[in-house]
């Protein structure tokens, strides 16, 4: 068989770069020997078809490919969710979409919602756990995370697994973290600060709350916490390093008091119109966000969060406040309108009161409408009256 070098024609037919070189070829697509033509007949349609045959084929030396899908896997993380239900499939939906493996488990039987997004689901908590995840994922209900954790086969796991939770207060799973987890498990706290409506379609802007309570300080366990966190970064979150205390103190003065608005307004029954402000929208969607949470969670916010009695009582006096503002201007307008002509006149009498009386010669006093000899008159006959009184008694 011939070389190569001896198939190809003037260099001016193709680019140097395009001709066909040995790395590129398999033998077996050159013709046989006794068919091959001259180079001088040899013509342009001849090599590009070799070009078009031979160039860039898929081959499984393909380096570049094996680096790609090495660096891949060495970033992925095999994340275990305990409690599978919708927040826990929301936040899968993103993990298995960034590459990384995801196994869950729960109470309730969500094995084709888990085949659906490529997740793989275990209904008995040993199983997961024999899976060796790098990250177990805390997305129960507030009131449930005790019962789980203390029923929890952390002895299969690791013995450097992280331990994450998800939950919208962060002091009650920190300290249950602190009180149940073996020593050596690193602890991330985390409270995602939207939902599946807020955050269905995108995340980007949305606040990441975080506190590292108890991450090793070993190359591994410091990258593995890295990159967890980094996949709610590349979402696009707004990252917040913030302690435990700081987030409840802030998360009752906000998402307390913004649950607590919308389920209140949700039991007023509020109605959309043809004529809705935008104001108004504003509180059906405040409606809608927070009525697609359960009360398990609302429940949980107030239970668990000991600022959130705190704001309820802010709330409260707030309300009465403004009734009291309310009525306080009301009552002035109805006793002005119910009373100003009878006030109107007593006034005026209270005015001819205070006017300097002339007195009679026996003590009386005579009013500003009365004539002076009327008065005398009176002033006379009471005093007759009283002399005839003083006779009766000496009798």
């Amino acid at each position: 068989m011939l070389p190569f070098s001896s198939t190809q024609t003037k260099p001016s037919l193709l680019p140097p770069n395009l001709y066909p070189s040995s790395h590129s070829f398999s033998h077996s697509l050159l013709p046989p020997y006794s068919t091959l033509k001259s180079p001088k007949k040899q013509t342009h349609l001849d090599l590009q078809r070799l070009r078009i045959q031979a160039i860039d084929a898929a081959q499984p030396f393909d380096y570049e490919f094996q680096i790609k899908t090495q660096y891949q896997k060495s970033n992925a993380l095999k994340i275990g969710i305990i409690g599978f239900g919708n927040y826990g499939q929301f936040l899968a939906r993103t993990f298995v979409q960034q590459g990384h493996t995801v196994l869950a488990q729960s109470r309730s039987d969500y094995s084709n919602v888990a085949q659906d997004f490529g997740v793989s689901f275990f209904a008995d908590p040993n199983d997961l756990c024999e899976q060796h995840p790098h990250v177990v994922l805390l997305c129960t209900s507030i009131i449930s995370t005790e019962k789980v954790i203390k029923s929890f086969p952390f002895h299969r796991l690791r013995r450097n697994t992280l331990f994450v939770d998800v939950l919208s207060v962060k002091e009650f799973p920190r300290d249950l973290f602190l009180n149940y987890l073996p020593a050596e498990f690193d602890i991330l706290c985390t409270h995602p600060m939207f939902g599946q409506q807020s955050g269905k379609d995108s995340w980007v802007g949305l606040p990441f709350v975080y506190d590292k309570v108890r991450i090793g300080d070993s190359g591994f366990r410091l990258s593995r916490c890295e990159k967890f966190l980094d996949i709610f970064a590349k979402e696009g979150c707004r990252m917040v390093e913030m302690s435990c205390a700081e987030h409840d103190r802030h998360a009752a003065g906000s998402q307390f008091v913004t649950h607590t608005m919308g389920r209140l307004l949700e039991k007023f029954r509020l109605e959309s119109s043809s004529i809705n402000t935008l104001g108004y929208e504003t509180l059906l969607n405040l409606v809608e966000n927070t009525a697609g949470d359960s009360f398990d969670l609302y429940y949980g916010l107030f239970m668990y969060n000991k600022n959130a009695m705190e704001q309820l009582e802010r709330l409260d006096m707030a309300f009465e406040a403004l009734k009291k503002e309310l009525f306080g201007n009301l009552h002035e307008v109805c006793r002005k309108q119910l009373f100003g002509s009878a006030e109107g006149i007593g006034i005026q009498r209270e005015k001819e009161t205070a006017k300097p009386q002339k007195l009679l010669s026996s003590g009386t006093q005579i009013r500003s409408n009365e004539d002076p000899q009327n008065g005398a008159q009176k002033g006379y006959d009471n005093g007759h009256a009283s002399l005839n009184s003083a006779s009766m008694s000496l009798r």
